[in-house]
């Protein structure tokens, strides 16, 4: 009989409907994000709830098993938020723990070569923008840009434009998923922003037309960042927690 799991959308998340699998002897299974909405018949639903635990003896068995750069594809490939591809990523670790070889290159597997497709994907929506992204200076000298990759990129470009702009404070912000990378000349960070008084895309015709409008974003902003009740932590920072900061490199 077909087991739906249902998770959070987290990385732990699915982690934990790793173990769930094991812990139950699940053969078949689906995995599906958010609320479970369907009534369809012979099949069994369990909802994931995310254990930490749990969560981290899957990933320490997955770290046994793989080289680190094949975990930082893992979670990259997770991270990316492709649609319909958490079957994959299930059975691509099923996989690594039911072989007794490594499998990280057995592209014979179609769960291995899919995992492949996949990082194709993520490093050329990566490589399209860190040779698109183009600033904006604004009146305090800090650099912006508005981005709306195909997939959750953003935080594998952090390494680079660090790395190219290391004296400038500057923001990324993803209009699509509506959160940031920003740089204080310090560390990076991800925040979030309140545009209800400017266009995410062109906040740079706002803030010189209008310094009123620049200010209220301004404030908000310190406001997003310095204050954790501000933070959308349950919406982003759940997907990228700092503990999996070390899986953002430039080796995918």
């Amino acid at each position: 009989m077909m087991t739906t799991l249902v998770y959070d959308g987290s990385f732990e998340g699915l982690l934990t409907a790793v173990f769930e699998i094991y812990e139950h002897k699940l053969q078949q299974v689906k995995i599906q994000k958010g609320e479970w909405l369907s009534a369809a018949l012979f099949e069994d639903v369990i909802k994931i709830v995310t254990d930490q635990n749990r969560a981290g003896r899957v990933l320490q068995g997955l770290q046994q098993r793989l080289a680190t750069a094949s975990m930082q594809r893992l979670y990259a490939i997770h991270m990316a938020g492709f649609d319909g591809e958490d079957a994959t990523i299930i059975g691509y670790i099923r996989y690594v723990f039911d072989s007794e070889i490594n499998v990280e290159e057995d592209y014979g597997n179609k769960y291995v070569l899919r995992m492949a497709e996949l990082l194709r994907m993520i490093r050329r929506e990566k490589h399209r923008m860190e040779a698109f992204i183009r600033f904006q200076k604004l009146q305090d000298e800090t650099f912006y840009s508005a981005i709306e990759p195909d997939f959750n990129v953003l935080p594998l470009l952090g390494k680079h434009f660090k790395n190219r702009y290391t004296d400038q404070k500057w923001i990324i912000y993803d209009m699509r998923r509506n959160y940031g990378l920003y740089y204080n000349l310090h560390e990076l960070e991800f925040i979030t922003l309140d545009f209800s008084t400017a266009r995410p895309d062109n906040v740079i015709s706002t803030y010189t037309e209008d310094e009123g409008l620049y200010q209220n974003l301004w404030k908000n902003y310190f406001n997003s960042v310095n204050i954790p009740a501000r933070k959308n932590t349950k919406l982003h920072m759940r997907h990228i927690p700092k503990r999996y900061w070390r899986f953002l490199t430039e080796k995918i």
